[in-house]
């Protein structure tokens, strides 16, 4: 799956845990020429190259993707992750894998938003 994981997801322990089992996963926090851009530019990066966008920040992604659904634009997929600590490693990947497993195609996130919790 190819993943695009936002600033707050750690890219040292979960990019390269998803890249172990074989995703294709590019992290914000990993790439300096990122930092400063806007969440919607992130998304627009992420649609760009047909990345799933995976982010904590359930405050803006919910009314953004709404808003590209209104306005007829498109997105890759976004996976927002809540209620788990962004130090509970563990429990990031155990939810996100299981949650990957539902949709296995790329293209089944299209215009796919959803939320990802512990009881995933």
């Amino acid at each position: 799956m190819r993943l695009f994981l936002d600033a707050h997801v750690s890219g040292r322990r979960i990019a390269d845990a998803l890249r172990q089992v074989g995703h294709d996963v590019r992290a914000a926090d990993e790439e300096r020429t990122l930092d400063g851009w806007s969440d919607e530019d992130l998304l627009a990066l992420a649609t760009s190259e047909g990345r799933i966008m995976v982010t904590f920040n359930v405050h803006d992604f919910p009314l953004i993707v709404r808003r590209w659904s209104e306005a007829g634009r498109h997105h890759a997929g976004c996976a927002i992750l809540v209620g788990i600590d962004h130090s509970e490693f563990g429990a990031i990947l155990r939810v996100l894998n299981a949650t990957l497993t539902t949709r296995p195609r790329q293209e089944d996130w299209h215009n796919y938003t959803c939320f990802v919790s512990r009881h995933a």
